[in-house]
């Protein structure tokens, strides 16, 4: 008798149990892709852009419309030269891996 009450006792008490841990599992392995700003997704063409635009400024500063061209291409070949030849890692896209708990 002792042995069917005390196997009732554990099978009721794991009843109870085990849906709690079950939850806390789910709430540890949970995850999502946390969403990249817009600059995070067009980092890469800004930089460029930024290059181009300082480039353009000096070149008209310093030779009007034909500095201004030579100026923005120059820009924009410093702008690509740094974005993928100085500093690599910005061209691969990387997900950030958030874990919540709930």
């Amino acid at each position: 008798m002792k042995k069917i009450l005390a196997t009732f006792l554990m099978v009721a008490m794991m009843a109870i149990v085990i849906p709690f841990t079950a939850e806390t599992a789910n709430a540890q392995t949970r995850r999502y892709y946390k969403p990249r700003s817009t600059y995070q997704k067009h980092k890469n063409k800004i930089d460029i852009g930024v290059g181009a635009g300082a480039g353009a400024l000096i070149g008209a500063l310093l030779g009007g419309k034909r500095g201004a061209l030579i100026g923005a291409a120059a820009g924009a070949g410093g702008g690509a030269l740094y974005t993928w030849v100085i500093n690599p890692k910005t061209k691969k896209r990387q997900r950030v891996r958030v874990y919540r708990r709930y």
